[in-house]
Formats: C-alpha cells, structure tokens, sequence
C-alpha cells in the first residue's frame, strides 16, 4: 500500500490542499462516494472529508475508520505536512486502497465509512512532553461533523507519538471500548496485526481519562479515543507510533511504511469484519458488567 500512502502524502503536503481535490482522489471508481464540506470555527476553518465505499452484501455490518488530528498543517508556524496528518493521511490510504480493490473485483462483504478533515494551516499549543496540535475546531466539533454515518464499529487512526508511554515505533492498538467500559483487547484484532506487522502485538495503553470529553480539564494521551464519547459503538484506537517523543506540529517527522501499517492494518480489519470473522469485543462479559457494576453510558455524549 505504499503506493496510496505516497499518493496521498503528496497531495496533503500542500499549503493549498482542501477537501475538494481530496475528492478528486476518489472520481471515477464504481460504488465509491465521496463528500467534502468546510466548517468553521473560532480558529478558522477545516475541510470534512466523508468516503463511503460500498460493500456486496447489505446486510453486512458496517465498519468506520476515522482518521483523528488536529491538522496536516501548522502554517505559518511551521513549513510542510506535520506528523498529526498520519491519522489522516491512514485513513485516505486505507480508502483509497479499498476503492481500488473493488475495482479490480476484490469487494468487501460489508460498507466502509472514512472520514477525516484536511486543514493545512491549525495552530499549535503547549502540551508535555511536547507540542500538540491545535484545530479551528473542539474535537467535539469536529466529531459532530464527521460522524454522519450509522456504523457498527470503529477504528481511530491517530499520530500518537507525544507520550512516554509507548516506546515503539510502527503502531499499536488499544483495547476495545464500548458505551464506557474499557475492555480487554481483542483476540481477532491481535491474530489481525500479527499478521500484517509480523511482530508481537503492541498495545496502547489507554485510562480513563482518555475515554472522556476533551475540555474537562483532565489529562489526555492525545485524541485517539475521543470518537467514543460521542458513540455508544465498540472504539478501537489504532496509533501510529514511535520509540520517543514527537511534537505533533513536527515536520520531517512521518514514515511511510508507519503508515502503510496503520492503514493495511484497517483494510484488513475491514475485509474480516464485513463477513462476521472479527469480533471487536465479548458482548456477552459486557452485558455481565453491566449487570455487576451498572452503566457506564454517562461517558458518551457529555457536553464540557
């Protein structure tokens, strides 16, 4: 897939990238749909960016991919695409790929929804251990605007090399959270990435804390879960990662082939997950947390 993630590289390596000429990606491919709509905020405007790719058997379920950033851009402050554009430059990849594989008769079972924004100039802002980036949106904001598709799961593709906490560099996966509940990893997404990463699995370790709203004045890893505070579906975080910390607004700062990870990782999610062979989590253990210890649904869709 090193194809589509340089293709898509190239195109958001631009000052003048938007959501239009993302979609002119996606022309001409049949049962492929693609959508753009700028949304502004008090810090200026971004580009939605909504690709549906449709699958053969409608009764499929239906996965997201959604890439998570800030911006791919940080101008004037910083000159070139930022490593916070990974999750989305993933998620276009991923798209991308797919829409060429049912071109060529490789079709999935179940409909893929992709979404992410394209905003080449968001502002920066002090976070420790370094830098992240900023967006003319609250996160909120721009989920809001995104997540326009009813979906049965999702995975969050996110740049989440800010941290001390994972100390590895290609990607990583957390486990599955699901109306408020974090829960164990899952088998089928592990067996997944052992494939395609022909690796041990590394997984993201993620708290509490990052399964609530962003602006409530707690500690974040970054943004990578915020898609379930706004969604009672099962969330997975997919990140694209590194053995130090890296500011978000660092240019020079992207691997392809991170990428290209990240993004087969998803396509190969989806190809399993449309046919009913990947489980995202046990719904029989929530239901029984539930009943032990109660709903956690107060964490979806609080407004900070």
């Amino acid at each position: 897939m090193l194809r589509e993630v340089c293709e898509v590289l190239d195109l958001l390596d631009s000052a003048h990238v938007d959501g239009k000429k993302v979609c002119a990606l996606f022309e001409g491919f049949n049962g492929v749909s693609c959508e753009w709509e700028q949304v502004s905020g008090e810090k200026g405007s971004t580009d939605i960016v909504r690709i549906l790719i449709e699958g053969d058997n409608q009764a499929a379920p239906i996965l997201g991919i959604v890439g998570q950033l800030g911006g791919i851009g940080a101008r004037p402050e910083m000159i070139g695409y930022v490593s916070d554009g990974d999750g989305a430059t993933a998620a276009l990849s991923a798209a991308l790929k797919m829409a060429r594989m049912r071109e060529k008769g490789d079709s999935l079972q179940g409909k893929v929804f992709i979404v992410t924004h394209i905003c080449p100039n968001a502002s920066t802002m002090p976070h420790d251990p370094v830098p992240f980036m900023g967006s003319p949106l609250t996160v909120g904001e721009a989920l809001h605007h995104m997540m326009k598709e009813d979906l049965d799961a999702l995975l969050s593709i996110d740049t989440t090399k800010g941290n001390r906490i994972i100390n590895h560099r290609g990607i990583a996966i957390s486990p599955t959270v699901v109306k408020g509940y974090i829960l164990h990893v899952s088998n089928d997404l592990l067996d997944i990435y052992e494939r395609v990463c022909g690796t041990l699995p590394s997984v993201l370790p993620i708290t509490m804390q990052d399964i609530t709203p962003y602006g409530n004045g707690i500690t974040h890893l970054n943004s990578i879960m915020q898609p379930c505070t706004v969604s009672k579906i099962p969330v997975v975080g997919v990140a694209v990662t590194t053995e130090v910390p890296v500011a978000g607004c660092g240019t020079g700062a992207s691997h392809e082939v991170d990428i290209e990870l990240a993004a087969r990782f998803c396509v190969e999610v989806a190809k399993s997950f449309g046919r009913g062979s990947c489980a995202l989590y046990d719904s029989e253990e929530l239901a029984r947390l539930q009943k032990l210890y109660g709903s956690m649904e107060k964490l979806v869709g609080l407004n900070v």
